[in-house]
């Protein structure tokens, strides 16, 4: 039986894994992509992430890729009842403006549920924060979107803790939707950013965490052990930073727990962010089923004690 959690205090439940869309369209093509979303449902997946602005990075795109190809396979596959849906705003610039702009908001939510094909978008994130519009309007434009349907229940990303904080008391105090959800960069490697004030405010004020980068740009797989394996990498300068600070003795612990639980790197690496205080499941991207299976092992892998403390350990 798929181990299923609540995100925050919503009604939206997911496995300890949320699908990474920001491949579709990019290192996924159309085809691998529907094969990766049928067999991640099929499995017992029900949250897959994307982004207005995914792939704008690549020459040629100008952002709504992903969206687009998620939307027709929403459409082909006759399984959007079975998922949820999560994008974001405020990355990429269009009609209505920049940021977070209420009509940015306003337009980008309806060019994102043009692209996807969908009524409504169960968790509609503020990509980054824009401190350049008073908190009350932002989450007066989302209050909007959830009073027309469009939107099921907002989140943030990349905020800093004072600023998640002042969102959270402006919704209180001026009866504005509250975010549920909250997406940092965080995992076995890179923690300083999360935990402590971020995480604490999660905890305490019950919004589901799903970080991001939950595999250190595939370090966290172990298939960079050196120099010589990051040469040609698309992301070697992300993932080569590692091997100079305590990468290298994270991946020491995560071979003797692998050893230990016949279980991949990648799944070992999941599964201990899936058990940190607040985080109610990791965001992982594949490119392949092989991979996608590999991710999929993650949400029934369970790490006892003494190995959870090894891992934090070795990270510090």
């Amino acid at each position: 039986m798929t181990p299923m959690r609540t995100i925050g205090a919503t009604d939206m439940t997911t496995p300890p894994l949320v699908l990474g869309g920001n491949v579709f369209g990019w290192t996924a093509d159309e085809a691998n992509s529907f094969a990766i979303l049928g067999r991640f449902v099929d499995a017992g997946g029900t949250m897959i992430d994307t982004a207005d602005v995914y792939s704008a990075w690549i020459e040629g795109h100008s952002g709504g890729e992903s969206e687009s190809v998620l939307g027709r396979w929403l459409r082909q596959s006759g399984k959007r009842d079975r998922v949820l849906i999560a994008t974001k705003v405020g990355m990429l610039d269009g009609e209505g403006g920049s940021g977070l702009a209420p009509a940015r908001i306003a337009a980008a939510c309806d060019a994102s549920l043009q692209r996807l094909g969908v009524d409504r978008i169960d968790l509609y994130y503020a990509h980054k924060d824009d401190e350049a519009v008073p908190q009350a309007d932002v989450l007066g434009a989302f209050d909007a979107l959830i009073a027309a349907g469009k939107v099921r229940h907002i989140g943030a990303s990349n905020f800093t803790a004072m600023r998640l904080k002042a969102a959270l008391d402006c919704a209180r105090e001026h009866d504005l939707p509250h975010y549920r959800a909250f997406q940092p960069h965080y995992n076995l490697v890179e923690r300083h950013g999360f935990e402590g004030e971020r995480q604490d405010l999660c905890v305490t004020h019950n919004l589901g965490v799903l970080p991001y980068f939950g595999l250190a740009a595939g370090f966290l797989t172990g298939k960079y052990r050196s120099r010589a394996d990051l040469e040609g990498r698309a992301r070697a300068g992300m993932a080569g930073k590692l091997l100079d600070g305590n990468g290298p003795r994270v991946l020491e612990a995560m071979d003797g727990v692998a050893a230990e639980t016949g279980a991949s790197l990648a799944a070992i690496a999941l599964a201990w962010l899936a058990a940190q205080p607040g985080v109610t499941a990791p965001i992982a991207s594949a490119t392949s089923i092989e991979q996608l299976d590999t991710l999929i092992a993650s949400w029934s892998l369970e790490l006892d004690d003494d190995q959870l403390a090894r891992l934090t350990d070795a990270g510090v």
